[in-house]
């Protein structure tokens, strides 16, 4: 394309670059039917990997939260009332020690 070019020029030189393209498309030789199906089951087994492979990465990121929320639990200070049956506890076992 130049810079004189007419439409005309331009339109013909897309007609041809579209007749190229159509001819090297059709030259392509046919497709494989048992290559195309291996290809196919390939992608089917990579699929299936990374589906497991997901699924093992879930339930350990489940069991690593778990483990977080019992450690947690754990670490929880006991309330007011839990305290004061500890201290009362305690009082009575002092109590028995006495007598």
């Amino acid at each position: 394309m130049t810079y004189n070019s007419s439409f005309k020029d331009r339109a013909g030189q897309a007609a041809e670059a579209k007749q190229k393209a159509l001819e090297k498309y059709k030259a392509r030789p046919p497709v494989d039917e048992r290559a195309a199906a291996e290809r196919l089951a390939a992608e089917q087994r990579k699929q299936a990997a990374r589906a497991e492979k997901a699924a093992a990465k879930k339930a350990e990121a489940e069991a690593k939260a778990a483990e977080a929320a019992a450690k947690a639990a754990r670490l929880v200070p006991p309330t007011a009332a839990e305290m004061k049956a500890a201290r009362d506890a305690r009082y009575a076992a002092r109590k028995a020690r006495r007598k």
